[in-house]
This record gives C-alpha cells, sequence and structure tokens, in this order.
C-alpha cells in the first residue's frame, strides 16, 4: 500500500530513505536527544548525500555513543584516531572533531536555555513553517532563518553548520514542512 502513496520524489526507490521520509522528515522533534542526532547526522552528511549518512545511522549511534553529547564531548584525540578506522561511518577527520565540539557547544546551550529544543524552536515561535510546495524545484537549500541559525550556532562554537545544512537540519526537525503538497505525509505533518 506505501507504495501506491504519492509522496516526495527525493527518497526515491531506496528503502532506508522511503522509511525515513515516510516516519521522520519534517516531524516536529522536540527530543535533545533526537535532535542531536540530526546535528551528527547532518555534520558527517556536509557534501555527500544524505542517502549515505542515513545508510550508516547504525554505524554512528554505535560509534558516538548513541548520540548522547555529554559522552561525546568527553572523547579524545585517541577516540578521533580509532573512529578514523571505523568502516561503519563516514570517516572524516574534520567531521569527527567537529562531533565532539558540536557535543560542547550543544551541552552549553542546554546549560543557558534548559533544553536545545527550547533554543531552536524559540526561532520559528515554537510553530512549524507550512511551505506550500507543488514542485520540488521550488524549495531552496537555505533561506533567511537558515542564515539566521547558522550564524548564531557558529558563534554558539558549532561547526559544519552552514546554511544549507541547517536548512536540511529544520525540514528533518520540522522547523519546516517542505513536503510537497500532493505528497501524503504533507497533511500529516502538518497536522503534529
Amino acid at each position: 500500500m506505501n507504495k501506491m502513496r504519492k509522496r516526495c520524489a527525493w527518497p526515491g526507490s531506496d528503502a532506508h530513505m522511503i522509511a525515513y521520509h515516510d516516519t521522520e522528515w519534517g516531524v516536529p522533534q522536540r527530543d535533545d536527544k533526537i535532535l542531536f542526532e540530526y546535528i551528527v547526522l547532518d555534520t558527517f552528511q556536509a557534501g555527500l548525500s544524505w542517502q549515505i549518512a542515513l545508510n550508516k545511522r547504525a554505524g554512528f549511534k554505535k560509534a558516538f555513543k548513541n548520540f548522547d553529547p555529554k559522552k561525546i564531548a568527553k572523547m579524545t584525540s585517541v577516540d578521533v584516531e580509532r573512529l578514523l578506522q571505523d568502516s561503519h561511518i563516514i570517516r572524516n577527520r574534520l567531521k569527527i572533531a567537529g562531533t565532539i565540539k558540536n557535543a560542547k557547544a550543544f551541552l552549553a546551550i542546554q546549560k543557558e536555555f534548559g533544553s536545545f529544543a527550547k533554543y531552536l524552536w524559540a526561532f520559528v515561535k515554537n510553530k512549524t513553517i507550512q511551505n506550500k510546495h507543488t514542485r520540488s524545484s521550488t524549495i531552496g537549500a537555505s533561506s533567511k532563518l537558515s542564515d539566521a541559525i547558522s550564524k548564531d550556532l557558529k558563534k554558539r562554537g558549532f561547526t559544519f553548520v552552514g546554511t544549507t545544512i541547517i536548512y536540511a537540519f529544520m525540514q528533518g526537525a520540522g522547523l519546516v514542512n517542505d513536503h510537497l503538497i500532493s505528497c501524503f505525509r504533507y497533511k500529516e505533518v502538518q497536522m503534529l
């Protein structure tokens, strides 16, 4: 029955991509642990395809201590060297080191705001932006809002948080609903 549903074109025929599209993408996410997981995955996706990062999700979960920012923030150069040998993740020294740096910055935001979700959702006044795209070609790769969030995260010590990565993060975390209006998930996500 899922195959008969009209959905956005970007998942293609990949089972992981379809499952992610149909169950996660665009769902308003306010759980700090999941938001941090998305940051980690988006960090490693930078310059690559989302499909590559998503297909290595289980490897990232194991390598990065179940996406626990407190544990990741304590990782050392020894951990970086070990992770560079782990074929279950994308092996990139700068991204591994960036994830450790981002964990520390994430914890600082939690301390300041009470939660990362509270900090993040304030940018959209706690309400998902409901876009009304009829074609994939009208969906931008960034926005003034992703520019602002990117700039603020960089100021707070994050890395690999350029405006394009942040816009993808916003889509995944449900700050924007970029499902095509013809997609079966558009109205479902709109109601969340």
